[in-house]
């Protein structure tokens, strides 16, 4: 660019040179060879430009036209070294940006920005992401190719079938929209009540994948969720209800049922049943004192006997069949249930 003064050339550089332009202009205008006016209307500048030219040569001279600007250091004010720890510390157990902010008491731009220039670094959650129940029916039926639906694990599986391994090991994940999860908030209610006490060593043995706690957990989420029978998982998706057990799907119908054989075998549920009751018993002998006694009808529909006739209070109606006497303490806690007929009378039974 050339700029000329009354048909005499004073300055020329290169178009895109804008400090010598701005330095140059400044001059011009300083020295009185021209008004600012005349700057803006041949160059087509805007008036706070050429202001802020002209502050910068009374203040700094031409060197201030090539000063490099001033950045405001890595570090500011807010994020101190001790808070950029506890920032770091924090993004490192996966808290989102909003709860830093706040457990912090910093602005959300302020984390961003502290992000973006390298002074945090937010951690990789992709194996720790929670995933949704329309990826996990997608993986759920991508399995069903294999060893079959909702057949994940292959590995363990593999080793269950080959008899190397121990059964499948419980393990939870990161899961959104998980139908019927809140039993899950019962699990330690169950425990305590000595869902478990005992089992291993008084049930009968269970090979293969799904071993005697998940099956006896399968069953009381069963109870929970109101599903009376085994036939009614087949309405229940196997690889959602198997997140509740930490697996990845709850075993089919009939292996369930030969499952239940093994732990059943030679009258071994009645009598765990009969310890559970001791043991309920001796825990609490104070509320072993009063015993209730709530009485349940199972109607029978067959014809090759005939039962004598109970009222059934949610048909409002006389029907044959058999009453369980379930005998439970002042608590609610089972100790153990009659089922006979009882014919002598109830204290004689």
């Amino acid at each position: 660019m050339d700029i000329f003064f009354g048909g005499y050339p004073v300055h020329f550089h290169k178009a895109d040179d804008h400090k010598m332009f701005r330095l140059v202009t400044s001059q011009l205008i300083e020295s009185g060879a021209c008004r600012q006016v005349d700057i803006i209307k041949a160059f087509g500048v805007s008036k706070s430009s050429v202001i802020r030219s002209q502050n910068i040569l009374r203040d700094s001279g031409s060197e201030g036209f090539f000063k490099p600007r001033a950045v405001r250091t890595v570090g500011g004010k807010v994020f101190t070294p001790e808070v950029l720890a506890q920032a770091q510390s924090l993004l490192n157990e996966h808290y989102t940006r909003s709860e830093i902010a706040e457990k912090l008491d910093v602005k959300h731009d302020t984390l961003r920005k502290a992000i973006n220039d390298g002074r945090l670094e937010e951690s990789k959650q992709d194996s720790f992401a929670a995933t949704t129940k329309s990826f996990r029916n997608t993986e759920d039926a991508k399995a069903a190719e294999g060893l079959g639906t909702a057949c994940t694990r292959v590995e363990d599986r593999v080793e269950s079938i080959f008899g190397s391994g121990d059964g499948a090991v419980t393990h939870f994940e990161p899961c959104l929209d998980v139908p019927k999860g809140g039993v899950l908030c019962a699990l330690p209610a169950l425990l305590e009540n000595g869902l478990l006490h005992g089992a291993e060593s008084m049930l009968g043995e269970v090979g293969g994948y799904y071993r005697t706690l998940h099956i006896l957990l399968l069953l009381a989420f069963m109870s929970l969720c109101r599903i009376k029978t085994i036939e009614k998982l087949r309405g229940h998706a196997p690889g959602e209800f198997g997140n509740l057990l930490g697996l990845d799907r709850i075993p089919e119908v009939r292996c369930l049922r030969k499952k239940l054989d093994q732990l059943s075998i030679d009258d071994s549920a009645k009598q765990w049943s009969a310890y559970l009751s001791k043991y309920w018993m001796e825990a609490n002998p104070t509320a072993a004192g009063t015993l209730y006694i709530d009485g349940h009808v199972r109607v029978y529909h067959g014809g090759k006997t005939k039962l004598p006739k109970k009222f059934v209070s949610r048909e409002r109606l006389c029907l044959r069949g058999m009453c369980d006497y379930w005998v439970n303490d002042a608590t609610g806690n089972p100790f153990f249930v009659v089922e006979k007929a009882v014919d002598p009378g109830m204290l004689q039974t």
